[in-house]
């Protein structure tokens, strides 16, 4: 087994490795003076499994481009098998026609890794589980349940803790969380005007004298979140956490998640977190690589990934 680090989040990659104990494979990965993306992979990886860490977070164009080209270089270096551990999958949310004559970009991207030799794919809480499809080769979706539902039991405890979900697309998600931990569900009832923009309208569920929780796969903006933070105190709601798989926290994200009656954010680093994520008090960073480790392991192994949340 080999695995080949992108620039997109090294420390992820590194502590994946660490967890393996294997090194990572050497390789050259940099830009020409105009930005094109050059790949020299410096080890023999012929008949080798290899695993290429990147996700295609900011700047998501050039992470992906970046996988495409170390995709393409291991296969023409003879790899038997490569398959593309894409802890943040860009470009998820482009899962559907919003409206006509707009495309599908997921279904795109899935394509070009497909197309670039990819034999499978390895990601962390797609945003629309229905994107596997997407590919023509296996994908592994793993969830982040197992890593944050522990989280939660065991900082709020098990008694008066209520699972949110902050809008009626992720109540699937929420009870996964709320079966995990024996806690009650309420819905955040939204209306979204525009692209990152959302308005709060109705709080579904009884959470007064609850300490609320928060669960979602991807923080953006930070705007839902901060609303519904603002709804459920106003319900009357004891205190209001939140539970991100993806910190994509793009803009004034950061700075509005600080100025928010949240009490707390936890995100992973499936994205690598910036200087203002590590400096803020109000959020806190779970490791992933252990559960992606796992995971690459069982499929090095051809054992099970699923059994992995059981």
């Amino acid at each position: 087994m080999k695995l080949l680090a992108g620039n997109s989040n090294r420390p992820l990659a590194e502590a994946i490795a660490a967890y393996l104990r294997v090194d990572l494979t050497r390789a050259s990965v940099h830009r020409f003076a105009d930005m094109e993306i050059f790949v020299e992979i410096q080890e023999n990886v012929r008949g080798e499994d290899v695993f290429i860490i990147q996700s295609t977070s900011y700047p998501a164009n050039d992470n992906l481009m970046e996988l495409l080209v170390c995709i393409d270089a291991l296969r023409r270096a003879s790899a038997r098998r490569i398959t593309a551990v894409i802890p943040y999958f860009g470009y998820a949310r482009q899962d559907r026609k919003p409206g006509p004559r707009t495309p599908i970009s997921a279904k795109l991207v899935a394509n070009l890794i497909t197309q670039a030799g990819a034999n499978r794919v390895l990601t962390l809480e797609l945003h629309a589980g229905q994107i596997q499809g997407f590919f023509d080769i296996p994908v592994d979706n793993l969830y982040g349940a197992p890593l944050m539902a522990p989280d939660i039991a065991n900082n709020l405890g098990p008694d008066n803790v209520l699972i949110v979900s902050p809008d009626v697309g992720g109540v699937a998600r929420a009870r996964a969380y709320a079966k995990r931990i024996d806690a009650n569900l309420a819905i955040i009832d939204k209306r979204r005007e525009r692209a990152g923009h959302s308005e709060v309208m109705n709080v579904i569920g009884e959470v007064e004298g609850r300490h609320c929780v928060l669960v979602d796969d991807i923080v953006d903006s930070g705007g839902t979140l901060c609303n519904a933070a603002d709804a459920l105190l106003a319900a009357g709601a004891l205190s209001v956490q939140a539970y991100c798989t993806h910190g994509v926290l793009s803009g004034g994200a950061v700075a509005r998640i600080a100025a928010s009656s949240l009490d707390k954010l936890v995100i992973t680093d499936s994205i690598r977190p910036t200087e203002g994520v590590r400096v803020t008090e109000k959020i806190r960073v779970l490791a992933v690589a252990q559960l992606m480790g796992e995971a690459i392991s069982r499929i090095a192994s051809e054992s099970s990934v699923s059994s992995l949340f059981d």
